[in-house]
C-alpha cells in the first residue's frame, strides 16, 4: 500500500493556488513539495502543516491506495 496525494492537488485547484505558491504559504519546503508531486514519503510535520494552513483534517489531503504490484505473489 502507498499514500496518495490527489487529494491535496484537487484542493489546490479548487482553492486556486498554484503549487509553488501554496509551499510558501504554508511553509514548507520545495524539497517536500517535489516528494509530495512524485508520491514519495514525507514527514507527518510536513502533513499537519498542510492540515495547518489549509485547515482541513489528513484524510482531505492524502488517501492510502492499494499498490499495484500488490496481487501479485513475489
Amino acid at each position: 500500500m502507498k499514500l496518495s496525494y490527489k487529494k491535496l492537488w484537487v484542493k489546490l485547484v479548487e482553492q486556486d493556488l498554484k503549487k509553488t505558491e501554496f509551499a510558501k504559504k504554508a511553509g514548507i519546503s520545495s524539497a517536500s513539495l517535489a516528494k509530495l508531486g512524485k508520491g514519495a514519503n514525507i514527514t507527518t510535520d510536513v502533513l499537519l502543516k498542510i492540515c495547518e494552513y489549509l485547515k482541513c483534517d489528513i484524510s482531505d489531503i492524502v488517501e492510502v491506495v492499494k499498490d499495484e504490484d500488490a496481487d501479485e505473489v513475489k
